[in-house]
């Protein structure tokens, strides 16, 4: 009788799964001795040239010591050295232990605390859970790229929530998420209380799409869907895609909507309608109108209400202001631009927004 033939890609696939885990834990606890090596490097640097003990040629000289010492380790030049100081000098900033609550931060890798001497608890717990879970790569882009402890802050927590690569991680940093994630966050908070913070940004840029200046919103819902991956990253990693012209039958006529995700975290549905013009107020009505067919018909029990975002090609803040007023459905109002901004013009525009909803406040 002839022995049955096993599936063994099954368990083939297993033994690599078991191999990819092991990996990427000896990876997370390499890269965890490392950030905080770099610390306490740039501690000791930090401290002597602060002292006056060292100049620049004394940190020439370390350079030039650990290379003779250990020729093959690379990063630890002049530059590298430097580096190492600003990461200390950052991250110890008693401003920015201020703004962290490490108490409730859950860490992915874990770290002999005791390998930090001298540093206050709170600091050694916030470098230990949090610092050392994105890569020093990710760090040095941090440390050329950003200037505010908040926003260095944000990228972190967002790298660590997202598992961003460095790339991404880039990718973010040039496409200023965090101004964006501002400017969104200040006029929901400021028009309506229905919209939870930090998830949706404003503007949306799609420069992955390569779309020419004039382009029919069928280009860009088509454009956004070949790039679905870029999209969705540009969103956040919570959205889940439902679909495109989504079909929403009332009375006896078919509607469709153009871009449906879901989003995990929030529990429920987050509806993008595509407009290649300037906001005008009667674009709201059809996006309510969608928003309630969806929490009719399509939401379950257990899911919240349903998100519209309207995705428009500029917009007149006040004009927005007075249209969400009396909205009663959860929506955002946001730009989009396929190319990369300035993010001073970003700072600009989120001043600018200040002064409006201050003006309305007095």
């Amino acid at each position: 009788m002839a022995k049955p033939v096993e599936n063994t890609s099954i368990d083939f696939e297993q033994v690599v799964v078991l191999i990819t885990e092991a990996r990427n834990r000896v990876y997370s606890k390499a890269n965890a001795e490392l950030v905080i090596l770099y610390f306490n490097i740039g501690k000791i640097v930090s401290e002597k040239v602060s002292a006056g003990n060292w100049g620049d040629g004394t940190v020439n000289d370390l350079a030039a010591y650990i290379t003779k010492k250990q020729p093959l380790l690379k990063g630890f030049n002049r530059r590298g050295l430097y580096r190492m100081k600003q990461f200390y000098e950052v991250y110890s900033d008693p401003e920015i232990l201020k703004l962290i609550n490490v108490e409730h931060d859950n860490p992915i890798v874990s770290t002999p605390v005791t390998q930090l001497e001298g540093v206050d608890i709170k600091l050694i717990k916030f470098v230990s859970t949090l610092l050392t879970q994105i890569p020093w790569s990710s760090h040095l882009h941090l440390l050329s790229k950003t200037k505010r402890i908040e926003e260095r802050l944000f990228y972190i927590y967002l790298a660590i929530k997202e598992k961003l690569s460095v790339r991404e991680l880039e990718r973010q940093l040039n496409s200023a998420t965090f101004e964006r994630t501002m400017l969104g966050n200040k006029f929901s908070t400021a028009v309506t209380s229905k919209l939870p913070a930090g998830i949706f940004k404003d503007p949306y840029i799609f420069e992955f799409l390569a779309l020419p200046e004039i382009h029919s919103e069928n280009d860009l819902q088509q454009a956004l869907i070949k790039n679905l991956q870029n999209f969705i990253l540009e969103m956040g990693k919570g959205f889940t895609y439902m679909g495109s012209e989504y079909r929403l039958q009332v009375g006896n006529k078919d509607y469709y909507t153009d871009l449906l995700f879901y989003h995990r975290d929030l529990q429920c549905m987050v509806l993008f309608e595509l407009k290649i013009e300037e906001f005008q107020p009667e674009f709201l009505g059809k996006l309510n109108f969608y928003l309630e067919a969806l929490d009719r018909d399509v939401k379950r029990p257990h899911e919240n209400p349903s998100i519209g975002v309207l995705l428009c090609k500029g917009k007149d803040e006040e004009v927005v202001e007075y249209a969400l007023s009396r909205n009663i459905s959860p929506a955002l109002i946001a730009d989009y631009e396929t190319k990369l901004i300035d993010k001073k013009l970003l700072a600009e525009k989120l001043h600018q927004l200040s002064e409006i909803f201050y003006r309305n406040e007095n």
